[in-house]
């Protein structure tokens, strides 16, 4: 990468200096060169739990590699620790790589680690990464918009910083406002979300998709509907990390599920021609 990085003009990684990247949603392929130049270059590399190990064998020999997963019902670091840690990583005159899955200033606490470096004064770079909510939907055969279907989308996290479903959330206007509506972290609390946005007026049938380890090897797809979600999830034995539409949208997948074409299944041309029709895969 070194001879691509002076070809096309990529930054050099100062010492002293912090960079919050995206790693993606977990296929290394979806790294981008501003992610792989820094990881070359890095003294230390401060990487999440959902980041694929793939990933990390880019670094280059002899970073240390430090972890500092946050999963959910799981021990883990504070997040305040993890963030002082980035600021005494560089205080030391490291070239600190903080490597997040997906993008970090996506439902990702990249902002809180920003900012608690500009608290301290250390130099810092944001390198964006591709956010699940569109990789993953991509790698499952769903846009995230669709000119015959929506003109907007929402994304939203499941649950706030005390880990219940966030009572901030104006769910009504979400149900009315939003055609498409992509949930991350929504798994543990499904059944309540999605009684809410029926409640509010989503039709019981409409299209629902669960994605689960996107873009990895250990993907999988589930369609099913926003009343049907709950049950299914649990008997499909699904687990997360996962994420969720809801819309139109998820019809889509029958034409366009490019992976399950690879491996042999029949794509419908017009999946949108009876909307209301009983969705297959």
């Amino acid at each position: 990468m070194s001879a691509t990085r002076t070809r096309m003009a990529l930054p050099v990684f100062e010492a002293g200096h912090v960079w919050l990247v995206g790693a993606g949603p977990g296929d290394p392929g979806l790294l981008t060169l501003h992610a792989v130049n820094g990881l070359e270059q890095a003294d230390v590399i401060v990487y999440d739990a959902l980041v694929d190990a793939q990933c990390l064998a880019l670094a280059r020999e002899g970073a240390i590699l430090e972890y500092a997963g946050k999963r959910g019902g799981k021990p883990s670091p504070r997040q305040r620790d993890i963030s002082l840690r980035l600021v005494e990583l560089a205080r030391e005159g490291k070239r600190v790589l903080r490597l997040k899955g997906g993008d970090p200033f996506v439902f990702g606490r990249g902002g809180e680690e920003a900012l608690t470096l500009v608290e301290h004064g250390v130099p810092f770079r944001i390198v964006p990464g591709v956010t699940a909510g569109i990789g993953g939907l991509a790698y499952a055969g769903i846009p995230a918009t669709h000119r015959d279907v929506n003109q907007s989308v929402t994304f939203l996290t499941g649950h706030d910083a005390t880990g219940v479903v966030p009572d901030m959330m104006d769910w009504a206007s979400i149900a009315r406002g939003s055609p498409v509506i992509v949930m991350y972290m929504a798994m543990k609390h499904i059944g309540l979300i999605t009684g809410r946005l029926i409640a509010a007026g989503r039709s019981p049938d409409e299209p629902t998709a669960f994605i689960c380890n996107a873009t990895t090897a250990e993907q999988k797809v589930l369609v099913t509907t926003l009343a049907r979600a709950e049950a299914d999830v649990e008997a499909a034995g699904l687990q997360p990390p996962a994420i969720v539409v809801v819309g139109e949208v998820v019809r889509l997948r029958a034409a366009l599920d490019w992976m399950g074409a690879a491996e042999g299944r029949m794509l419908v041309a017009d999946p949108l021609k009876n909307r209301h029709g009983k969705e297959t895969g």
